[in-house]
């Protein structure tokens, strides 16, 4: 149904219509321009939520990485980082394809709907114009119809009074008359061949006017009302089209959210815990029978945190605790990956060891890379010497010197951290030699005091069935203030007799060689003694497999150092004669 043939008369409804489409293709535009800015901050909060539980760049990224759920929750943070991305998308799109071309369409549509609607009301005062001249010519016709009527009523009268009185001044007054009722009709038949005329142009434009320009122009506001609808449905569709785009994406991020929930491996977790946190030591052994039933001088008490490796006892006039400084300061003790000495001896043999082969595999791949790099470079040199237009084979020389400097540097690295990892795998301790000791202990339950006494000398860091060796204290030197050694305690009953001094002051032991300090020791720890790199020592008692040397400064300065951290020179009679159990 056309709008020209239907709707004629419906000028104004028409103006109000297309007005009201207008006005809601605007609304729409609004609605979609409002949803783009939920899905734009929509995306900022999923992009925020994600990055702030981000883990943060420390030693504790790392240790979170081993875990197969924290894993599956860094993968289902990128994830959501992605699916945010894709909401991001979806406002970008309905910016560019809807808000941006529905805008643009706005304003021609404005312009177009006027421009019609001016031609309508162009044609529209031309036909009233013209309906209004009708209008005056017809009053016209009327008016000289009427004047001519009563013309010639009153020639008629004057002419009846001619034959009553004054016939002669009469007769010229009915002349007069007859003249101007002549005139009057002549006047009367001119505005009517006006009026006819008129009449037939007025006919003939508003026929033009109702079956021509006003369809003409009633099609054309038609024809721009449906292309909107039309425009608005696409935009609609456009507006799912949108979101549908975006669902492989999406599918894609829920998916890989999914796999990764699904990766998780409890047990795999619960093994991982074990090997961030396995020390490597064993636990203490039994602790040893006392028998004070015997007629003999009260020994110092030995707990399982004091027992001497050999399970030997000490005369009361010597009652010293045993030095056990790892488990002394184990509530200070750190195992913060990255932090301590290069060695890593601030860690348990277990973590020592894992760190140094970690070390291990990052210096042999930075050694692989420079080998790469040098035979790269020396292939180029090659190509320079067959082609030396295409470059001087000189200039790659001073590159290839530092490459073999960088790979000397990082071979004597890898010697020294191998030397560290073959010293822990050395000393790792075992079942078998908790059982041996184990043994050992019941064996020394029965042997005399006076035979204890003579090898009950400890190591700092002897634990009660000597498994505590080198790495739990040495190789895990815990940064804390410990106050120094009090003096022997004569009294069994000393207020801190568990840390009295270690050495018999009485008793000077005979010097069997002498040490060159390969590195520095601080000796944070009780009855250690702190040594610079390249001072030399007198040696008083060799490591016995603990991994500590007794070494004196002078006749007051003495302790025990890593053996790990001086290089030793043993008198070859008095190595000969030492003994050891």
């Amino acid at each position: 149904m056309s709008w020209g043939s239907e709707l004629w008369d419906q000028f104004d409804n028409l103006e109000k219509h297309t007005q009201w489409g207008i006005e809601y293709l605007e609304k729409y535009t609004k609605f979609v321009k409002e949803r783009s800015e939920i899905e734009t901050n929509y995306a900022k909060q999923i992009r925020n939520l994600s990055k702030k539980y981000q883990p943060k760049k420390n030693s504790r990224e790392e240790e979170e990485s081993k875990y197969t759920f924290c894993r599956a929750f860094l993968t289902t943070l990128n994830e959501l980082n992605d699916y945010a991305g894709q909401h991001e998308v979806i406002a970008e799109n309905l910016t560019s394809q809807i808000i941006a071309e529905l805008s643009r369409y706005l304003q021609d549509l404005k312009s177009e709907r006027k421009s019609h609607f001016h031609d309508g009301r162009k044609a529209q005062q031309h036909i009233e114009s013209s309906w209004k001249q009708l209008e005056s010519c017809k009053r016209k016709f009327e008016r000289d119809c009427k004047e001519a009527d009563r013309a010639q009523q009153y020639f008629e009268k004057m002419d009846a009074d001619i034959n009553v009185t004054k016939a002669d001044v009469e007769k010229r007054s009915s002349h007069k008359a007859r003249q101007q009722a002549q005139m009057r009709h002549q006047m009367a038949a001119d505005s009517k061949s006006d009026y006819s005329s008129y009449l037939q142009k007025f006919n003939q434009e508003q026929n033009e006017h109702y079956f021509t320009i006003i369809p003409n122009i009633f099609q054309k506001l038609q024809d721009m009302e449906e292309k909107r609808i039309e425009r608005l449905g696409v935009c609609m569709k456009t507006f799912a089209d949108v979101d549908r785009q975006v669902l492989p994406i999406v599918g894609k991020c829920l998916d890989g959210m999914t796999k990764a929930a699904e990766s998780i491996e409890p047990k795999t977790d619960s093994q991982q815990v074990v090997e961030s946190y396995k020390s490597g030591f064993e636990p203490p052994g039994d602790v040893e029978f006392e028998d004070y039933g015997q007629a003999m001088k009260r020994t110092a008490s030995e707990t399982s945190l004091s027992n001497t490796r050999d399970g030997k006892e000490k005369p009361t006039t010597k009652s010293k605790g045993k030095l056990w400084p790892f488990i002394k300061n184990k509530n200070k003790l750190s195992l913060k990956l990255g932090s301590g000495p290069e060695d890593f001896s601030h860690l348990p043999p277990e973590q020592r060891r894992k760190k140094l082969q970690g070390k291990l595999d990052e210096l042999n791949k930075d050694i692989q890379k420079e080998m790469d790099q040098r035979d790269a470079l020396t292939k180029m040199k090659d190509v320079y010497v067959k082609n030396p237009q295409m470059g001087d084979p000189t200039s790659v020389d001073p590159r290839l010197s530092e490459i073999g400097q960088n790979i000397e540097k990082l071979q004597f690295e890898v010697q020294k951290f191998e030397g560290w990892l073959a010293e822990v795998e050395e000393r790792m301790p075992s079942k078998s030699d908790t059982h041996r000791r184990s043994g050992l202990y019941e064996t020394q339950n029965s042997m005399t005091v006076g035979n204890n006494c003579a090898q009950d000398r400890e190591r700092p860091l002897s634990s009660p069935d000597g498994s505590y060796t080198e790495e739990q204290n040495s190789e895990t030197q815990v940064k804390a203030n410990i106050n120094p050694a009090p003096a022997p305690a004569h009294n069994p009953t000393s207020t801190t007799p568990e840390f009295d001094d270690e050495f018999d002051d009485e008793e000077v032991l005979p010097t069997i060689g002498t040490c060159k300090a390969l590195y520095p020791f601080e000796g944070h720890n009780e009855g250690t003694i702190a040594v610079a790199e390249g001072e030399l020592l007198y040696v008083i008692e060799e490591d016995k497999g603990d991994g500590w040397t007794r070494v004196r400064r002078n006749e007051d300065e003495e302790g025990y150092v890593p053996t790990s951290y001086v290089e030793v020179f043993l008198e070859t009679n008095a190595k000969g004669a030492m003994t050891y159990i």
